[in-house]
C-alpha cells in the first residue's frame, strides 16, 4: 500500500510564497509522475504542476497551469516533489492535494493524498 504524506500548507499574504511537500512511502517499483492539484468549492480539482519521469510514453519534465507558470516551481527527490509557489496570488487559494502515478505491489495506479489548505489573503 502507497501513501502520500502532504505538508506546507497555510495562509499567507498576496506576493508571498509557500513550499508544499509531498512524500510518497510504500511498496514502489517505478515512479511515473508526481503531481499536485487544487480544488476550490464548487469547482473540478484541476492540475496545477507535474513532474514527469519520464518511465511512460510521457517525456521527463514540468508540466504547470498557465496560471502558475513563472511562479511556480515543481521538483523531484526520488518519491518526495516540492512545489515552491512564489508571488501567490489570492485565485490561488484552495485544497493543494498530491498525485502520484506509480506502479507498485497493486499494479500501475493512481494515488492520492489527504490535501493541505493554501490560503493566500491579506
Amino acid at each position: 500500500q502507497v501513501q502520500l504524506m502532504e505538508s506546507g500548507g497555510g495562509l499567507v499574504q498576496p506576493g508571498g510564497s509557500l513550499r508544499l511537500s509531498c512524500v510518497a512511502s510504500g511498496t514502489i517499483f517505478v515512479m511515473y509522475s508526481m503531481s499536485w492539484y487544487r480544488q476550490v468549492p464548487g469547482k473540478q480539482r484541476e492540475l496545477v504542476a507535474r513532474h514527469n519521469t519520464g518511465g511512460t510514453a510521457v517525456p521527463a519534465g514540468a508540466e504547470y497551469a498557465d496560471s502558475v507558470k513563472d511562479r511556480f516551481t515543481i521538483s523531484r527527490d526520488n518519491t518526495d516533489v516540492y512545489p515552491q509557489m512564489t508571488n501567490l496570488r489570492p485565485e490561488d487559494t484552495g485544497v493543494y492535494y498530491c498525485n502520484a502515478h506509480l506502479r507498485g505491489s497493486e499494479g500501475g495506479r493512481e494515488y492520492w493524498g489527504q490535501g493541505t489548505q493554501v490560503t493566500v489573503s491579506s
